[in-house]
């Protein structure tokens, strides 16, 4: 078949993409409070630290131009070396996350600490060389409707902020605001969060050798005694 000769693919540096994880300091009555009950306030913090600290282990393995942790409160004995801190600005979550976006230089993706199952094949395509060839944004749709993973070519913080965040539209919106504004969206797996007993025994499952799958396995070993 004869035709024009296709033209060259763009190619970005491999690692040449900003990671950023949204988290809260894993503090007792903070985080993970749809988990209390069954679980204590103290138990609860307990499977967060360990779903961020799974998180933050695939982030350290990923290629990146820099790993960010956007923090709420202060960091503690789960961070890795070669990861940064900076510290949340105020406001609601669409906020938080525009902000998150604005201090980025270069193409950015954004996950959360709610999805400690997260692997590096889940996030492959959005870091590999041509991952911004032809694509403005990666977005990471979740199964309660909202989203687990957001990625920009060109980080503008205008692309989140008022879209209604944890509410069941969530992604819905999201990704609506995205396509609205001209940009070409590439999608990664849908994935579940932790918010309930029941997810956090579900992604347990999924990832049966991480820390959180440890914790929760440990934490229903004494509730069942």
């Amino acid at each position: 078949m004869s035709g024009a000769a296709p033209g060259p693919v763009r190619t970005a540096p491999t690692g040449a993409t900003t990671l950023l994880v949204i988290a809260k300091e894993p503090l007792p009555g903070r985080v993970k409070t749809r988990l209390t009950p069954p679980f204590s306030a103290i138990e609860a913090a307990r499977l967060a630290e360990a779903a961020l600290a799974d998180t933050l282990d695939t982030v350290s393995a990923l290629p990146a131009a820099r790993r960010v942790v956007v923090l709420e409160g202060r960091p503690g004995p789960w961070l890795p070396p070669g990861v940064e801190v900076v510290e949340q600005c105020a406001g609601g979550l669409d906020e938080r996350l525009a902000a998150a976006f604005g201090a980025c230089t270069g193409p950015a993706l954004l996950i959360g600490m709610d999805t400690p199952q997260v692997a590096a094949a889940d996030l492959a395509a959005a870091l590999s060389p041509t991952a911004w060839d032809g694509c403005d944004a990666w977005f990471g749709p979740a199964l309660d409707g909202g989203f687990w993973a957001l990625g920009l070519a060109e980080p503008d913080p205008a692309l989140l902020r008022g879209v209604p965040m944890s509410v069941p539209e969530t992604g819905a919106v999201q990704r609506r605001r995205l396509v609205d504004a001209g940009l070409s969206v590439r999608d990664l797996p849908r994935l579940r969060d932790v918010d309930t007993a029941a997810d956090a025994a579900h992604v347990a499952a999924l990832a049966p050798h991480g820390r959180f799958a440890a914790v929760f396995a440990g934490l229903t070993r004494a509730a069942a005694r």
